[in-house]
């Protein structure tokens, strides 16, 4: 298995080159062997990026920074509680978070393409290792693409409002094998392009790793009834039981397989959040990963940000990112190339080492 030249021996980073001893043991005249640098190459504090979509940039979370909660039209939604600042990786010492919410692959990728004003995140990573050593790239991408997660779970609101027109999972299913297909060559251009960025800045493999995270299923069927509405989780009980243990399980498939032609590690939350979805606690919401239905009132009085009023709804919420930044850190220790996050007898995330399958 790959071993990671900042990572060794358990998570402890390897800081020190013997240059004294290539004096002392190189007689005159004897060239120095190679000698093998610590880690990445370049100058700057150790650290761990993410990019993507709204599932890393801490959408849900709250508390987002100013320059991505609307102004000048960025509405990328970064918050400070987000699974990458939860993370707690030995020898990373700076943390940064380049996702952003809404974002496809193609914006995730090497480009023109902005979302929400910003340019490349590939390309802001490029711009970011002139002075930083990345150690760990983390990206979750490809909801946005052809599956359209966000849409598919406004349809299904729909069909609960609508309740003569049935469940919406019935017209998805059809069609949803053939949406996940789709995206998976746009997540793998996407990963190449990080790949190639780090390359051009002097990287090796070994210097990095490179992890694809899948989505978790923000809803599901074990809700109280008096939820099932626009208090919590306006969502017929059919398309609830379709998305976590049907929709979810694919598009998680569909990314592992993304994963493997990029040559990218990759973590299945297709299981992350049962038990813990919106509206599962009932009266206590604090038991939940996931927000509920979340219409932020002041913004409708405010026509630039009415459009984003619902915005934070369905997303991981904080405790959501904590129990999603303890898996990644996990995953992060161990030489596995694949993992799933699942709930332990603590009742906290931890990486398994066997995906389970779709299904």
């Amino acid at each position: 298995m790959r071993r990671y030249r900042w990572w060794i021996g358990g998570g402890v980073l390897l800081f020190v080159v013997v240059l004294a001893g290539i004096f002392v043991f190189s007689g005159p005249g004897t060239p120095p062997g190679p000698v093998k640098r610590p880690g990445p190459p370049g100058t700057g504090p150790l650290t761990i990026v993410s990019l993507g979509d709204s599932t890393l940039s801490g959408e849900g979370a709250g508390d987002y920074t100013p320059d991505t909660n609307g102004t000048n039209g960025d509405w990328c939604h970064r918050s400070p509680h987000a699974a990458v600042f939860q993370t707690d990786v030995p020898g990373i010492v700076e943390k940064r978070n380049l996702a952003c919410s809404g974002a496809p692959a193609a914006q995730v990728a090497l480009g023109d393409v902005k979302q929400w004003t910003e340019p490349s995140q590939a390309g802001q990573l490029a711009n970011l290792v002139r002075d930083h050593r990345v150690a760990v790239v983390v990206v979750a991408v490809g909801a946005n693409n052809d599956p359209h997660f966000s849409a598919l779970i406004s349809q299904c609101f729909q069909a609960w409002f609508l309740s003569g027109n049935g469940p919406c999972s019935t017209s998805i299913k059809a069609d949803w094998q053939r949406r996940i297909d789709a995206m998976v060559p746009k997540v793998v251009s996407a990963l190449a392009d990080v790949k190639t960025v780090l390359a051009r800045a002097g990287y090796q493999p070994e210097d990095y790793q490179l992890v694809l995270q899948s989505y978790a299923a923000p809803i599901g069927p074990d809700i109280p009834p008096d939820l099932q509405n626009l208090n919590g989780c306006p969502f017929r009980t059919e398309d609830l039981r379709w998305v976590r243990d049907e929709g979810v399980l694919t598009l998680s498939a569909g990314l592992a397989k993304a994963a493997t032609q990029a040559g990218a590690r990759f973590l299945d939350l297709s299981r992350a959040g049962r038990g813990h979805e919106a509206c599962s606690g009932g009266a206590d919401p604090g038991k939940e990963w996931f927000s509920r239905l979340t219409l932020r009132l002041n913004d409708l009085t405010d026509a630039d940000r009415a459009g984003h009023a619902l915005q934070e709804s369905f997303h991981p919420n904080a405790n959501g990112h904590a129990e999603i930044g303890r898996c990644l850190t996990e995953f992060l220790a161990t030489a596995l190339p694949s993992a799933a996050c699942l709930a332990g007898s603590d009742g906290d995330l931890h990486a398994a080492a066997t995906v389970p399958a779709a299904g």
